[in-house]
């Protein structure tokens, strides 16, 4: 899928600006501090309801101002009508989602529509982060896969807190029923992570070989907290053994939400001696492989084109030596494919290696947009 159109009002350092898009590749040439990284933001608000960068949507108006909107047609591939979303944040202090003029109530609607997936610095705590940073991204990724994944993510962690709470409160007298509970939404996301890291294990190390070209396999295993093979009466049965322990520390010390995502090359662990360069690859590759399964896993019997995601790459390329960039281009989706790309790049940057005929390439200056007509 592909934005064909955005406009952008009081958003960051961005008054006005609307822009024609399009599949394939899109350039945006400009120094730092001048609106790029903003406009990746604008598309990814628009694919989610969020930002990547804050959780704060007041952050998000330009300074001075009081509300913002952003508002972008998008096209199915091999359609010709067009879906319009829009992201209205109010003076009131709320925001408003519409799809096609209609209200959402739940942003996990929009994920189904338009997703994207962004590839920016942040990204280098997937791999050498803790290992909540990694659990992020794999729920994040499951998420975008499944949509059930996200209610069921959710209802573990609402009863997750309700344990804690118990823990906290000297409330034991639920516990038992909160147990039972916790182990049937444990046991699944479970389930949905080990097929998860499968898909992982096909696609990651090849590609990650591909560009690195280290000459070793580097992989990604998934180690549940809780026994992977373990029934639901046995994981009862782990949390009543366990429950002292988690009443003396005031919360729950088991489960999903201590599971761990590992980067190994052969018996070792690889986030314990790989270099900057070398993890920072890992986590572009992370977002490869997401793009890539979701492109797989969302082929329908009504449509034999590929779907892919909007990719938004922020400076990626930047920490890549010559080779290993364009190594790295050649992992991205064909340009024949339908899939968008949008790419931040300094003036100073070989971006001209990177772009063809159809590429559209826009310099950004102070927060506004004007078209190259040709590269």
């Amino acid at each position: 899928m592909a934005f064909e159109h955005i406009r952008i009002a009081q958003f960051r350092n961005i008054e006005e600006a609307e822009l024609e898009l399009g599949s394939g590749n899109i350039f945006l040439l400009g120094e730092n501090g001048q609106g790029k990284t903003n406009f990746l933001e604008a598309l990814y608000c628009l694919s989610y309801g969020n930002s990547f960068r804050t959780r704060q949507d007041r952050e998000l108006i330009m300074h001075g101002r009081s509300d913002f909107l952003l508002r972008a047609e998008w096209s199915e591939p091999g359609y010709i009508l067009r879906d319009q979303i829009s992201f209205r944040y109010l003076p009131e202090g709320r925001k408003e989602i519409l799809l096609n003029e209609k209200q959402l109530s739940d942003r996990k609607e929009l994920v189904a529509h338009n997703p994207s997936v962004v590839f920016c610095h942040e990204d280098l705590a997937f791999a050498s982060g803790a290992p909540e940073d990694r659990r992020f991204f794999f729920d994040q990724c499951a998420g975008m896969l499944w949509l059930e994944y996200i209610d069921l993510l959710r209802s573990f962690r609402r009863l997750l807190k309700h344990r804690n709470m118990a823990l906290k409160t000297d409330t034991f007298s639920v516990l038992d029923t909160l147990d039972e509970q916790l182990a049937r939404y444990g046991s699944e996301l479970m389930l949905y992570r080990k097929r998860l890291s499968h898909l992982f294990k096909d696609h990651f190390p090849e590609r990650y070989e591909q560009v690195s070209q280290l000459g070793a396999e580097v992989s990604i295993q998934y180690r549940p907290n809780w026994p992977e093979e373990a029934s639901l009466s046995e994981i009862v049965e782990i949390l009543a053994q366990r429950r002292q322990r988690d009443i003396e520390a005031g919360t729950t010390l088991s489960g999903p939400h201590r599971d761990r995502w590992v980067f190994t090359m052969g018996s070792r662990d690889f986030s314990a001696f790989a270099s900057t360069g070398q993890l920072r690859l890992a986590s572009l590759v992370l977002r490869v492989v997401q793009v890539y399964l979701f492109s797989e896993l969302s082929k329908s019997a009504e449509s034999a084109e590929p779907r892919f995601p909007v990719l938004l790459l922020d400076d990626v390329l930047l920490e890549l030596d010559v080779a290993k960039r364009r190594r790295f281009f050649s992992l991205l989706p064909a340009k024949d494919s339908g899939a968008q790309s949008v790419f931040t790049f300094l003036p100073e940057e070989p971006w001209r290696e990177y772009a063809n005929r159809s590429t559209i390439v826009y310099k950004v200056s102070h927060g506004r947009f004007s078209r190259e007509e040709s590269i």
